[in-house]
């Protein structure tokens, strides 16, 4: 690979490298509270605002304009406002039913305000698996920036963030306002949506979000250790799909995504192995690796380890 193709990667690398960091975060809040499909709707948010900012005279039927971008984010602050009124374990109506009903919603109305715009498919291609090579510098350093700003206003008050997504009953005892802290936590995961999906579309923003999640959750309990993993697999599967869809000529949306999926099927198969070699350290002595196993085997484990001698 020469230097020219290397430079012309570097920048929708890095920018690849920002969405990994903010979304792995971002996940596990969304796998805790069980609001899985929850990014996928507030990107359709995001999205159903571009495809509205294209058909106003003024945008230029541009969906990466200024005026499409705070459009897009209005529309994502009513979702994360909606979604913020209702919470699981308390409304009549399951959160994620809303969710979804939203999602199909949005997706509609998304398609058919494109079907009244100029080159419609392009537009619809675009907000499904976006394109990432074609993000500058400008915008890497913009993104990096504002997901910097919303990392720091998560970690101040992580505390009530960590505390709602993992423990709500706790959370109500101490006395956290649930619903206002559910909003402000909607709302900078919509200023996060609406950047993401402008740089890589709908389907890749699911991915980062709840993929590198689902892998860490496999191997670790510990939010660090899941946040560790996360982080490292989003890395290394974001340098393969990147390099994967130069090499085979492949629009490189689909093929991160689909780079994902096939890292995710190989950290399932592996996790047994793995698991298998644990238990037989701990037979042996103390482990130097923990992995969440089953109850049952812990149980198992602990029953044996009694019974010995």
């Amino acid at each position: 690979m020469d230097l020219t193709v290397l430079q012309f990667l570097a920048a929708p690398f890095a920018a690849s490298l920002i969405l990994t960091g903010i979304h792995a975060y971002l996940g596990v809040h969304v796998v805790e509270r069980g609001v899985i499909f929850v990014d996928l709707s507030l990107a359709q948010f995001a999205a159903l605002g571009a495809a509205v900012a294209v058909l106003l005279p003024i945008s230029g039927g541009d969906p990466h304009s200024s005026l499409a971008y705070w459009i897009s984010l209005a529309f994502t602050v009513l979702g994360a406002l909606l979604f913020s009124t209702i919470r699981g374990h308390q409304a009549r109506i399951p959160q994620e039913a809303v969710i979804g009903i939203c999602y199909a919603v949005a997706s509609a109305a998304a398609i058919l305000a494109m079907s009244k715009a100029t080159s419609e498919s392009e537009h619809l291609k675009d907000m499904l698996v976006g394109n990432i090579l074609a993000v500058s510098w400008y915008d890497v350093g913009h993104t990096a920036l504002l997901y910097g700003a919303i990392g720091a206003f998560h970690y101040v008050f992580r505390h009530k963030f960590l505390t709602i997504s993992m423990d709500p009953a706790r959370a109500q005892a101490e006395g956290i306002a649930i619903r206002f802290w559910d909003f402000l936590f909607y709302a900078s995961f919509g200023f996060v949506v609406t950047s993401s999906v402008s740089i890589a579309g709908v389907l890749l923003v699911f991915c980062y979000l709840i993929v590198p999640s689902v892998g860490a959750m496999l191997y670790a309990e510990s939010i660090g250790a899941r946040l560790a993993i996360g982080w490292s697999m989003g890395t290394i599967v974001s340098a393969a799909g990147v390099y994967l869809s130069l090499l085979i000529d492949l629009p490189t949306g689909a093929t991160i995504v689909c780079t994902f999926g096939a890292a995710l099927v190989i950290m399932a198969l592996a996790r047994p192995l793995i698991r298998q070699q644990v238990l037989s350290r701990r037979r042996l002595g103390p482990a130097s690796v923990e992995l969440p196993v089953e109850q049952g085997s812990r149980q198992s484990h602990t029953a044996s380890s009694k019974s010995r001698p």
